[in-house]
């Protein structure tokens, strides 16, 4: 990863520790710093290899991905009624003709699918996908991950996991072998956004709870959340949320946040992730691609770290128009960590425009980016990106202080780049390698 990185660059490290560097050498010194060091990834919808089936990968995963099928509609006559009959297989030809073979793959998310083939040496501008599949289908799953882990320089990876989720529990109730590199999250969307639908799934459980979360409700679903925590260990609790969201407003939702998640996460010492900005289903005939973005009104983020401040919030916003305000929350509350550019932000051009503005108003104190992969293979382009995104970033920022007058050594910016990739999400979540890999308890 780190030979690669440098050689597409041009760069080569010229610095020992503590030398002030010049002006000439601060941004390959840079280069070879950001190249060498490893990223946690906090947030993705990845999969340890115990779940099976549930974890996507290869090429048809790829080319299958909602970013592509929302452009593929774009630039094709096929309806999506007709492209939802088609098998999976097929529907990967019919976008990798359309957009990368009849088409330039020009977009951020095309162009990601061209950088995974290249660093598998595979072709890149071939009308068929047979060399591809052929590599892909001669992969075995824990070998590959921890290839494709190494290639991206990413040490750990932190999954997204929903207790309601029928297929997903039934692997967390047979017991989960803890894997080294895979750690949970306790995902609350079902439970905190359209609890109406799924409180019966609780009550089947046995969890004395009902439609209007009323009574002992909220102390069950403490209770809901406190065993999940033993069968899962998850890092942090998380919930995305619309940007109609409101807080303190008189909701189910809010109800159970304030009075089951928020004391769950206290007593549990996690933080709770909040990433706000989603509007559901503005197109429903595109599916998973039909989500959209919405301003959202930052004030119930400031009550809810006013008001609670014992409590740890991560917090990814959707829109672009939110993120100054988000970095002004976090200069007011230091239990508000900002984390990546999530979703529709993570575009290189926008991630530097945010980076640099979050490094201007809040040093090295917040998390500049996750991958938020669905597909394994993605981690290798978006952490590729988000490399060349910051070492510009920080090659810039580093040359106007040593102007300014402050000299600058490689131990200073492996420090920062360690706090960046790594440090402060040690901070904020329990990230020490599991135990062993011993089932975790099946309650």
């Amino acid at each position: 990863m780190r030979t690669a990185f440098l050689k597409s660059t041009g760069q080569t490290p010229v610095s020992r520790d503590g030398e002030l560097l010049t002006e000439a050498q601060i941004s390959s010194t840079v280069q070879d710093v950001v190249a060498s060091t490893q990223f946690i990834d906090i947030h993705t919808h990845l999969f340890a290899p115990a779940f099976g089936k549930l974890g996507l990968w290869g090429i048809d995963e790829l080319l299958t991905y909602h970013y592509l099928e929302a452009e593929f509609f774009r630039s094709s006559d096929t309806k999506p009624e007709e492209y939802w009959l088609l098998s999976k297989r097929d529907q990967a030809d019919a976008i990798w003709r359309t957009l990368f073979i009849k088409n330039t793959p020009l977009s951020e998310a095309t162009r990601g699918v061209i950088a995974v083939l290249k660093a598998f040496h595979l072709p890149t501008d071939r009308p068929d996908l047979v060399e591809a599949r052929s590599f892909f289908k001669a992969q075995t799953i824990e070998a590959h991950i921890r290839k494709v882990l190494q290639m991206a320089g990413v040490s750990t990876v932190v999954m997204t996991n929903d207790p309601l989720d029928p297929e997903e529990a039934a692997v967390w109730l047979k017991g989960v072998a803890s894997h080294r590199q895979f750690r949970a999250v306790l995902r609350l969307d079902r439970i905190l956004c359209n609890w109406p639908a799924h409180w019966q799934v609780l009550a089947g459980q046995g969890y004395r709870v009902d439609e209007q979360a009323s009574g002992k409700s909220p102390a069950e679903v403490r209770r809901f959340l406190a065993d999940w925590y033993k069968r899962m260990q998850p890092v942090y609790m998380a919930v995305s949320l619309p940007d109609t969201f409101e807080f303190p407003k008189e909701t189910t939702g809010n109800r159970l946040l304030k009075e089951a998640v928020l004391p769950a996460c206290r007593e549990l010492n996690l933080p709770l992730s909040l990433m706000i900005g989603v509007r559901k289903q503005v197109n429903p005939s595109l599916r998973l691609a039909g989500d959209a973005v919405g301003r959202a009104d930052l004030r119930a983020l400031e009550n809810l770290c006013r008001e609670f401040p014992t409590n740890r919030f991560l917090v990814s916003i959707l829109s672009r128009e939110n993120q100054h305000e988000l970095c002004v929350y976090a200069r007011k509350f230091s239990n508000l960590m900002p984390f990546g550019c999530w979703w529709f932000m993570n575009n290189p051009s926008i991630v530097e425009e945010i980076t640099r503005e979050r490094i201007e108003m809040l040093g090295t104190s917040f998390i500049p980016q996750h991958s938020d992969a669905r597909v394994l293979e993605q981690v290798i382009y978006k952490w590729n990106n988000t490399r060349r995104t910051l070492a510009r970033v920080l090659s810039n920022t580093y040359r106007l202080l040593s102007e300014d007058g402050r000299g600058v050594t490689r131990g200073d910016i492996q420090r920062d780049v360690t706090r960046l990739f790594r440090s402060n999400a040690e901070a904020w979540m329990d990230l020490r390698a599991p135990a062993s890999d011993a089932p975790a308890q099946a309650l």
